[in-house]
């Protein structure tokens, strides 16, 4: 498995977050749904990762960078059928390797209470709870999250 930079427009990466957008409008009202197009993942203040598993791109993450005050984690997803395989703790690993190249001490997140499996990711590799941050609100479906680097 190889893990790299690249562009939400391909057709594999539009796959993946077809796949996210899919799942998470099944388990989300539209207004607890944060999700960031593909167009925008291609700002420069964004990295866009896929994972790959020779030609076929099973998971992806993206990293954006807000004005370098902090790192907030989006899109991160891996295919159900590679998900619990180290996966997502590898796209996490590079993530980080991303945000302290650029200089970023602080990471952070929102997700969904109804994934359970990606609240236990984030727990493992350190992330604290915490309440709101930049544009979110308080909602009852979401969990916010913090890491501080090392």
């Amino acid at each position: 498995m190889r893990i790299e930079a690249g562009d939400p427009a391909s057709p594999a990466a539009r796959r993946l977050i077809v796949e996210l957008d899919e799942y998470s409008e099944a388990l989300y009202p539209p207004e607890s749904n944060h999700l960031v197009p593909a167009d925008e993942l291609r700002r420069p203040n964004i990295v866009f990762l896929l994972a790959w598993l020779g030609a076929e791109a099973i998971g992806c993450g993206a990293l954006v960078d807000h004005a370098g005050e902090y790192g907030e984690l989006k899109r991160v997803y891996v295919q159900p059928a590679w998900r619990r395989g180290g996966v997502a703790g590898a796209i996490l690993a590079e993530l980080f390797k991303q945000a302290r190249s650029r200089g970023l001490r602080i990471l952070r997140l929102e997700t969904g209470n109804a994934q359970p499996e990606a609240l236990a990711l984030y727990e493992r590799a350190g992330f604290q709870h915490r309440g709101p941050f930049g544009d979110y609100r308080e909602d009852p479906l979401s969990f916010f999250m913090e890491l501080e680097l090392d």
